[in-house]
This record gives C-alpha cells, structure tokens and sequence, in this order.
C-alpha cells in the first residue's frame, strides 16, 4: 500500500495539473472566496443547519483567503512535498485509510447551493483525492440580500425543495425550474417525500450526470440539472428511471444536438426572410457552415393539425396551406393532412402513423404540439421535423411562426383613421411572444393617423367579453382575432379582422392580416428540395413576414379610397424591406425604454418584446387570469414562461 507521502505526491500532480490546465484556459486555478465574492458575508442573514452529509462537488471555496494559495480549484494540494503543510496532508491520508478514518465535520458556509470551507481544507483535501462523493459537514447558511435577482429567485425555491428533500444535489439557476422537475416526478411543492423516493432521484439523477459528462457536458453551458429537464420531455419518469447506464447516455446521446443548442445564452436563430440558397454553390454553402445533403427529387409531406378544418379556423388556414404547397409544387410533392391531434397520445399516434406512412417532412401545425414533435424527431432521425412555434432552443425540430405585427401594423393605421372619437380597441389573443410587439405595432400606426387615438387594451384569454367591455368604453373601431384564410370573404366571419360597430351594433368589416400559410410551406419545401441548408447543430426560427410573402393584409370595400392608398403604400414598403416600424423611440409603460429610435430592433428583440407601448391602456394578464384552456399555449410561448409561478406549473 502506498505510504501517505506517497499519495500526497500523486494528489500534488493531478493538482499542478489542473492548475496547467486552468491557467491555459484563462481560468482562476485556485479555490473561489467567499469573503471576496460576498464581502458583507458576516453581515448578512444566516440560518445554521444540522450536521449533514454535502455533495463534494459542491464544494468550491474556502471562507477566507488564507492558505488558498496550497490548493487547486478541486482542493488538489500544490506545497512542496517537503512542507509541513505536506506532512499534515500525509498524516492525515494515513488516517484516512487506517480503521479509524476521518471523522471529524468540516465547517463551511453555504452561499446559493455552494459551499465555501471554514475549517478542514486539508479534509476536504484527501477526501476528495480519495473519490468521496458526500463529506460530513456543519454548515452555516447565507441568505442573499437582494431577493430580486433570478438567481436568489431560484435559489428561494431550492429552499423550498432542500426542506422536503434534504438534497443539494440538483441546483437550478433559473425560477420556475423545481416546479417543471417536480411535475415530472410527479410531485408538487410541500408533498411529503419517501425515503425510496430520494434514494432513487439520487441514483438516477447520478447516473444522468455520468451521462452528460461521458458526452463533454461540462464543456456546454447548460448544466446537468437543465439537460435533465429536456431529457425528461422527451422520456417520463419512470421510463428513465427503469434505464441502465448504457440506456441512459444512449438516449441522451439521441438528444445531444438538442442539449447543445439548448445551451447557449442566444440559443435561437431566427431569420428573416427566406434564403436563396438554391442559388449558392457547393463552395458557398460549406463556407456558410451548412449542410450539403442530397436534394430529394421527391419528399412525402405530413401534416399533424389539431381538430379539423371544419371545427378550427386555424386548421383551415393551415390545410389550404398545404394544398397551396401541393398545387405549387406538383408530383415534386405528395401531401398528407393528420387530423384530431387533440392529446399527447392523439398526437403521438398521428406523427407515428405519419411516419409509418412514408412522410420524410412533418410540419406541426400548432405550437402545443411541441413536446411529442421533439419525440417524434428522437424516434424518426431521418424525417425532417417543422413546428409551428417560436423561439424554442432545438435543432432536430425546426420553428416557424409569422411576423403578424406587420401586418397589425397597417391595420392600426386604418382604425386610427376611421375612429372618429378617436377610441380605438384592441382584443388580444395570448400573451405569447410576438403578441406585445402586434399590439405596439397596432398602435404606432393607429396613431401615426391619429396622433390623439387612443388604443384601449382587453384580452380574448381572460375571463369576460372584450368586444363589449370595448364597446362600453367607447371603442367603435376594433380589431380583434385575424381572419385565418386569404381573400376577402373571411372578413366577414363574425368579429374577425379590424372592423367597425354602426349605431345598431352592426359590424362592418375594415382590414386584417392574413397567413399565407402555403407561401411558407413552399419557401420551406423547396428549400429542402434544393439540398438542406441548415447549420448543423443549430435551432432555427423561420419568423417570416410580408417580404416573403407569408404575411398579407386584406381590405374591404369600407376602407375609404385614400385611407387604402396610404395603407397599401405602407404594406409596399414592408414587403420591400425600406420601413421598419420600431425604428423610433419608443416608451413602455413603466417609463423604460422599448426602442432608444438610434437603430434597429433585432428580430429577437421584438420577437420577445415583453411591455407595452406607453400611449396603450391596459396590460398584459398574468398566468394565474388566464383561462384554462389557454395556459398550455402560454407555457410553450408565453413571454413570461420562465417565470410561471412554480406552484401554477406544477399544479395544472
């Protein structure tokens, strides 16, 4: 058996080792300190807790500076062999391997999950030089001072789960994160936990992490904790649960681009129009990083749709959209429409029978179908997946969505020209991303023609009738849910469009935006049948608008002579990309700044636009006024979706 000199020489390497590799890294090669991280530590708000077993790779400082300078960032000794610090170091492997090993707790404190040692660096030292994954420890516990921060946020709420567990080993830096992974585990805050049942989160989750580090984890910025969250998406629970190892990194290998695009800060690239690519050549494309696949001189289409076209406006636009592509396209395509994926295992049955069909290209037609589409694209690798989404950070299944606030645009300065109070309401649909910036286009053209308009604010997803509650505050031009299908007719559907109420309560029908679904399912498709030109590893955001000719606006005959020309001018310079709307100073509500109007809003800017103008009466609705029927939409594109209340997300 190796003497413990020995040993300390073998820690001493792999510590001047990481210390090499740190270093080359631009990284700090010594323990991080609490005292220089959070001077005000002693200070501040402290509960003691109960000696308890820590994970050791949660220990990542020390307490003070002192002898920091003898470790390494994993508390690797870096003295000399023939110090006295060694010595002690050797003295006390010794015991470690003896019969009465290391008994003594260490003290540290612990600072938002992590801990910082107060006393026993040198235990912490050789315990974990032997492997030790739990230490024995008294730990005093620092409450963070600004409670407003997300990372507090969250950090409030792995208090909440430490109390009915007792475990540090899952540590989420985002709020809302413990809700969605107890609601996968099938529990809810305050349920009592069984000792079998934290036995086994262990176990798994462990398992996991060896998984997500054998795949160079560490390397991405998305830890373990948030990786599992996605993998549990696409295998429940207990399906995880019953896997082996082996099992388990190869069903996250499956995910592993979806888990790398999910890592970074920008994790989504949305485009603006589509690209030209059958135009590029073989050169071009390897330089512009994308993919060179053989372009199918056929593909076999599906499309998966919620309810039917007779029963959904939103089907309806959406399966003429899929005839356009067929007649655009002709033998080049064969188009399946998949009616009635109005479950989780609806759906599921549908992408299965879609693909047992022959489809090479699926689209999903709606945003709720997200989840069993990223299933779908793990069990079918070779099909290619579209969901009608937005912002979503996965690069096996491909977004796409329209950019309606141009179209809502030019609506608004139709209304403000017609409302002769000057009163103009607006019914929004969800507050979903996309949504604020249409209502902020809506007005700025409401009151580019009427500089004194008023746009009153109400919401079709909360409890009540928005048409009325308008129309009792004065409202006589409203626009409401857009018409769902091309041509005219579809104004006159019932309180669709932007539209005019008479003395009689009568509604004549104004302007809307119009979907052109099958324009974008025909850009999409030929550029498949190009060759596929997408960035390998990526997540991509097909937001199109009125230059691809995705987003058209529709007029009736009520529309005055000279109000249409002003409007169709406007629509030309959108669909010519020579006017941006938001390309002015813009103030929120709150007196924050929405556009500084020195530059250009980035697509993702206005994508997640999240306040509203402040010449707009009203406000967007929390999740706990939403009804029902409308949080499953919100939880998948809600512009606050990362903040749902943790009790709300996993109750529903």
């Amino acid at each position: 058996m190796p003497t413990g000199k020995e040993e300390y020489i073998s820690a001493l390497h792999l510590g001047q080792k990481e210390k090499k590799k740190r270093e080359a890294e631009g990284l700090d090669p010594r323990p991080r300190v609490l005292d220089e991280e959070l001077p005000e530590a002693l200070q501040a708000q402290a509960v003691d807790l109960p000696l308890q077993e820590i994970p050791a790779e949660l220990i990542v400082g020390t307490k003070s500076r002192g002898r920091m300078n003898v470790f390494s960032a994993s508390f690797y000794p870096l003295a000399e062999p023939d110090t006295e610090f060694a010595a002690k170091w050797a003295a006390l492997c010794e015991a470690h391997l003896s019969q009465t090993g290391i008994r003594e707790a260490i003290e540290c404190y612990e600072y938002l999950g992590e801990f910082f040692v107060a006393e026993g660096n040198k235990r912490v030292s050789v315990l974990r030089y032997f492997g030790a994954v739990r230490i024995p420890a008294r730990i005093r516990r620092i409450l963070p001072a600004d409670r407003s921060d997300p990372r507090a946020a969250a950090y409030a709420e792995f208090l909440e789960f430490h109390r009915a567990t007792g475990l540090y080993d899952i540590q989420f830096r985002k709020p809302g994160e413990y809700a969605r992974l107890l609601a996968a585990l099938g529990k809810k805050p305050g349920d009592a936990w069984e000792e079998t049942e934290k036995k086994r989160l262990v176990s798994v989750f462990g398992r996991f992490k060896e998984a997500f580090a054998a795949l160079g984890g560490p390397k991405q910025a998305l830890r373990p904790e948030e990786a599992l969250l996605l993998f549990l998406k696409v295998h429940p629970w207990e399906e995880m649960s019953a896997m082996t190892s082996a099992e388990l990194k190869k069903a996250l290998a499956e995910l592993w681009g979806d888990v790398k695009t999910s890592s970074g800060t920008e994790a989504v690239t949305v485009t603006a129009a589509p690209k030209s690519e059958e135009a590029k050549s073989p050169i071009e494309k390897l330089l512009s990083g994308t993919i060179l696949s053989p372009a199918p001189k056929h593909l076999n289409i599906g499309f998966i749709s919620q309810r039917d076209p007779e029963t959904s406006s939103w089907t309806r636009g959406h399966a003429e959209g899929a005839a356009a592509l067929a007649a655009a396209l002709g033998d080049a395509v064969k188009v399946t429409n998949y009616y009635g994926a109005d479950s989780p295992l609806q759906t599921a049955a549908l992408l299965d029978q879609a693909a047992a069909d022959g489809a090479e290209l699926i689209f999903t037609t709606a945003p709720p179908l997200l989840t069993e589409t990223l299933k779908a694209a793990v069990r079918y690798p070779k099909i290619r997946f579209f969901s009608c989404s937005a912002d979503q950070p996965l690069s096996s299944v491909r977004s796409y969505y329209c950019r309606v606030y141009e179209g809502k645009f030019i609506t608004g300065l139709i209304a403000g020209a017609l409302a002769e109070n000057g009163i103009v309401g607006y019914v929004g649909s969800y507050p979903i991303l996309g949504v604020p910036a249409a209502v902020n286009a809506f007005a700025l053209g409401a009151r580019m023609t009427n500089p004194r308009a008023r746009i009153l604010l109400e919401w079709s997803c909360t409890e009540g009738d928005p048409e009325q509650a308008l129309a009792e505050k004065g409202a006589r031009v409203i626009s409401n849910r857009d018409v769902a299908t091309p041509g005219a007719a579809g104004l006159w559907q019932g309180s669709l469009g932007t539209y005019c109420l008479n003395e009689g309560g009568t509604r004549l029908p104004l302007a809307s935006p119009v979907w052109m679904w099958g324009r974008l399912y025909e850009n999409i498709v030929r550029a498949v049948l190009a060759g596929s030109t997408e960035k390998k590893d990526a997540a991509v955001n097909y937001w199109w608008g009125m230059n691809s000719g995705v987003i058209d606006v529709t007029f009736s005959e009520y529309v005055p002579e000279g109000t249409a020309a002003l409007a169709a001018n406007f629509a030309a310079q959108l669909r010519a990309g020579t006017y941006d709307i938001f390309s002015r100073r813009l103030t929120a509500q709150d007196g924050s700044l929405i556009a500084d109007g020195a530059g250009k809003l980035t697509l993702p800017e206005i994508l997640k636009m999240d306040r509203l103008a402040d010449f707009v009466e009203g406000r967007i609705p929390s999740f706990e006024e939403l009804l029902p029927r409308s949080r499953a939409l919100v939880r998948e594109l809600g512009i606050y979706r990362e903040t749902i209340p943790p009790e709300t997300e996993a109750g529903q």
